[in-house]
């Protein structure tokens, strides 16, 4: 396989060692991209209704004997891995792919509690819909085959870009694995300050949550950058560059998010220890 390897040219079995939300989003991806369930092994002590019902499109929920694994995408939460990751290590040989969607958790960390050829990624929530963003790193010991394999397997659930210096993976996590809570949190306040200004609850709420997300899609289609866009919404003199002034001060939100990113990162940094 190469650097254009799809799920449908993925041979061997794919062990799911989660299938929480996030790991649940990524089987979703696999089969809607054509993976056969038939060759999925899930390992989840407490599965949904919704992974339960997997069963009946061929996917093997927690067998007694799996057989042999040539992939392993680990998706627990990160508290649970050293428990996890003993009981995953029989599941795991030297050229054993094992993929970790685990926040805060290094290679070192990986191949000393599981082994194999490790690739650690950071997704976040948007791959629900297809439209996350994944920012992966591989060990030395990863082949391009499995590089190409791993590739696949995030692809399933949107972008994907590689970095080869993991270190970068604490400041990946602080923008884009926490990111969808800061703009959750945008359309959370902006509907409360709709409401101190004198709007129906309700209508704040509906306009919040559909300028936010349709703000996200312009954003997406737009081939402009997003200083651009917030120009092009700004008259001078105008209402928005009144709001700007404010947003974009001293203590604004540029202050705010430098501050808000670093303490994301550095919690990250703890996490690994």
């Amino acid at each position: 396989m190469d650097s254009h390897s799809t799920l449908q040219n993925i041979t061997g079995t794919i062990a799911l060692a989660g299938a929480g939300k996030m790991g649940g989003a990524m089987l979703t991806g696999w089969l809607a991209g054509g993976f056969d369930a038939r060759h999925v092994v899930v390992i989840e002590p407490m599965p949904s209704p919704e992974i339960n019902a997997l069963i009946a499109r061929g996917i093997r929920l927690n067998p007694n004997d799996a057989g042999a694994i040539e992939t392993l995408v680990i998706a627990v939460k990160p508290q649970s891995f050293r428990e996890a990751g003993a009981a995953l290590k029989a599941h795991v040989a030297p050229a054993t792919l094992v993929v970790s969607i685990m926040a805060g958790i290094t290679i070192k960390s990986l191949q000393e509690v599981c082994g194999g050829a490790v690739v650690r990624a950071m997704p976040n929530t948007p791959a629900a819909i297809g439209r996350g963003i994944t920012v992966a790193v591989p060990a030395n010991n990863v082949s391009p085959a499995q590089r190409a394999t791993a590739d696949a397997l995030l692809r399933a659930t949107g972008a994907v870009e590689w970095v080869q210096d993991e270190s970068l993976m604490d400041a990946v996590t602080a923008v884009s694995g926490s990111g969808p809570a800061y703009i959750f949190l945008l359309a959370e306040e902006l509907a409360r300050a709709g409401v101190a200004a004198g709007l129906p609850e309700e209508l704040a709420t509906k306009l919040a949550r559909e300028t936010v997300a349709g703000s996200g899609e312009l954003l997406h289609r737009s081939d402009l950058p997003s200083s651009t866009l917030r120009q092009n919404v700004t008259s001078p003199g105008g209402t928005t560059a009144a709001a700007l002034e404010v947003l974009m001060g001293q203590d604004g939100l540029r202050e705010l998010m430098t501050r808000a990113i670093a303490a994301a990162t550095a919690r990250s940094k703890e996490l690994a220890k």
